[in-house]
């Protein structure tokens, strides 16, 4: 039954081909950005981005295209202003930015 307690985005067919891995990682970055300001996204977004290179855990443009595009899909109004700001922000930053590269 794990399946039911993924998010809606994690099912959706723009993300059938990216691994578990990858986007669990997306998932704990969007949850633990949602409701936060953008001060307090710096603060646990630095260390997961940096885990994530530690880890070799990148992401290809297409693959973090789509699943930006999977939880657009799957939010509302509010957690699409939420999701670009921690996108804002991981684009423009961090050196370790390279996560998404």
């Amino acid at each position: 039954m794990e399946h039911d307690s993924r998010p809606a985005w994690m099912s959706d067919p723009l993300v059938k081909d990216i691994p578990e891995k990858k986007l669990k990682f997306v998932e704990e970055l969007f949850a633990k950005g949602h409701g936060k300001s953008q001060k307090e996204i710096l603060t646990f977004a630095m260390p997961l981005l940096k885990k994530a290179k530690q880890e070799n855990l990148t992401f290809t443009p297409q693959e973090m295209n789509a699943a930006v595009a999977a939880i657009r899909r799957h939010s509302s109004k509010e957690e699409l202003t939420q999701i670009d700001r921690i996108l804002e922000k991981s684009r423009n930053g961090s050196p370790q930015t390279d996560t998404f590269k």
